[in-house]
């Protein structure tokens, strides 16, 4: 390639979005419906930045999209420095008293079915108090959801907290409690011999460790989880909440004498980043509100 200019120009950054929408979208297909451009113009723009930076940024074609080392690299960068300019107007708005711009959220499924939650209700605040902010909302699965805090992809995570990470700021919410199911009509010795489903969750490995259960069928979310339970041939560690919505299908209940374990539902941010305002109020209305509907620190029966 030629030797690279090293001033970027406005349609650079443009070329830069338009590289990071493709990197994070995993190829041009996805991207041409996240960004409405065409595939000719989604290369136009990578090969653009490429001419400038002075380096392969990624390989596509038959073989696929993939990243090459520079590309890693200059997509972080990338990511670290259009946020900031993102940042800029919400920043100056704030020091004006007036809060604006995204305020992305990322959340673990079912956290909604939860009757302590308090999510919609704190959003319709937020709208009332600060219609210039733009939230989205992101579900993500536990190992996703840390990863999308770390690249900054997201501001503020609701998810269990398990155990500490120092790299993040837990605020609590509420206590969600897990138990291990079997269909209703299932006898307690029956259920005694019955495998449990598997699923990566510290809580399940905990139950494992017991030697109290074998271990069952793998499976990748409560849904899938619920559905081997229903057929009565096996165990499966549920929320309370989501149980009971099931149970109104599919009759469930919580085995004899099981484990039952409590999980703090957190609103989770990263522990060295300074937060835009708008993530700060919202924070503070999440946590104003859990606590008037009595439902922080406290475990359901």
């Amino acid at each position: 390639m030629e030797s690279p200019q090293r001033t970027l120009t406005e349609r650079d950054l443009k070329s830069l979005r338009v590289f990071c929408a493709v990197a994070q979208a995993g190829g041009f297909s996805v991207a041409e419906r996240q960004l409405h451009m065409s595939k000719a113009s989604i290369s136009r723009h990578i090969r653009e930045i490429e001419d400038k930076l002075g380096v392969q940024l990624c390989e596509r074609g038959p073989a696929g999209f993939r990243l090459t080392v520079a590309g890693a690299t200059a997509l972080e960068v990338s990511r670290n420095a259009l946020r900031a300019l993102d940042g800029i107007r919400p920043e100056i708005d704030a020091v004006r008293g007036i809060l604006s711009g995204p305020l992305t959220i990322g959340m673990v499924e079912q956290v909604l079915t939860d009757p302590a939650c308090v999510l919609p209700e704190s959003l319709v605040e937020l709208r009332r108090i600060a219609p210039d902010v733009s939230p989205e909302i992101l579900v993500l699965t536990h190992s996703q959801l840390n990863q999308a805090l770390r690249e900054r992809r997201i501001q503020i995570g609701l998810r269990g907290q398990y155990q500490e990470d120092k790299a993040f700021h837990y605020q609590p919410l509420f206590i969600e409690t897990h138990r291990i199911y079997v269909a209703a009509d299932v006898d307690d010795e029956t259920a005694r011999n019955l495998p449990l489903v598997h699923r990566t969750h510290p809580f399940i490995e905990q139950a494992l460790a017991t030697g109290r259960f074998r271990r069952g069928p793998d499976a990748e979310g409560l849904e899938a989880v619920a559905v081997f339970v229903a057929t009565g041939h096996y165990l499966g560690l549920l929320t309370e909440h989501y149980a009971d919505r099931v149970h109104a299908r599919y009759p469930l209940r919580a085995i004899a004498d099981g484990p039952v374990f409590h999980n703090p539902i957190c609103a989770i941010t990263e522990a060295y980043r300074p937060l835009p305002a708008s993530a700060r109020v919202f924070l503070d209305i999440l946590q104003r509100r859990s606590r008037r509907d009595g439902a922080a620190g406290v475990a359901r029966p």
